[in-house]
């Protein structure tokens, strides 16, 4: 079997895990705890302080970073998102009877990890474990709330077409990501699947970037104007909720 491991990038996670069990401890002794030479072991610990993985205090000393901070918040929350959003995600579809869903940012995609249908016998039939990318569609709500890195590397430079309604153009992508930052949700009509319309509502981590959105899906014609006001209120409202919750600002029933 071929091994894929990156020598350096191994050595560099060897080292991070040595300061995480051993904090306050300097380059010599991780560079012998970790089996590699004091200088390659002083480099890897200064690119993760650049990065703000590991802090080095004025005696030489090495503790976690607040970056470590924001990625077991963002980590612990995803893993605890799934389990309290279901009583939420039951009951917006009871109130939308529509299709909802509940999506993660996972790389630079958007992962289906929950989905609740309504009894209803036409709706909209989609897969857990399914991805979309970022750039189209109400995943879009998703990639809003990033930071302008991630949004620069996540949108292509050309806008492969998914659908007659998708984004052309880089530019039309970040037009519509600050439209939905300034309104707070987003609703997409056809940039995936044409005869379909969501609406999109962030959920937030404690940095205020979108770790996942909830989503509502239905065929596009059965959507009037007073229906989509309802449901991107409801929707906004349901996401809200739950971000408060994951930020520990309210207790789940």
């Amino acid at each position: 079997m071929q091994n894929y491991t990156v020598e350096s990038v191994d050595k560099a996670f060897d080292l991070l895990m040595s300061v995480a069990r051993n904090p306050d401890l300097g380059v010599t002794e991780l560079a012998k705890q970790t089996d590699m030479g004091k200088s390659r072991a002083y480099r890897l610990l200064h690119t993760m302080e650049q990065k703000r993985f590991v802090q080095r205090s004025a005696k030489g000393a090495y503790k976690l970073g607040d970056a470590m901070l924001i990625l077991g918040i963002t980590a612990s929350s995803q893993n605890d998102l799934v389990r309290l959003a279901g009583p939420a995600l039951d009951d917006l579809c009871r109130r939308v009877n529509e299709t909802v869903l509940l999506r993660v940012l996972d790389g630079y995609e958007a992962l289906c990890v929950s989905k609740v249908e309504p009894s209803r016998d036409l709706r909209v039939n989609v897969t857990v474990g399914r991805r979309r990318p970022l750039y189209a569609g109400s995943p879009k709500c998703i990639l809003a709330f990033q930071s302008p890195q991630f949004i620069d590397r996540c949108i292509p430079q050309r806008i492969p077409p998914i659908t007659s309604k998708t984004p052309k153009s880089r530019g039309a992508v970040l037009n519509e990501l600050a439209k939905i930052r300034s309104q707070g949700y987003c609703v997409s009509t056809g940039e995936i699947s044409e005869d379909q319309i969501s609406c999109a509502a962030p959920i937030f981590a404690l940095d205020n970037t979108a770790i996942a959105a909830i989503h509502v899906v239905s065929p596009a014609f059965r959507i009037q104007d007073s229906d989509l006001e309802h449901i991107i209120r409801v929707t906004t409202s349901t996401a809200a909720q739950l971000s408060k919750t994951l930020r520990g600002e309210l207790r789940p029933d």
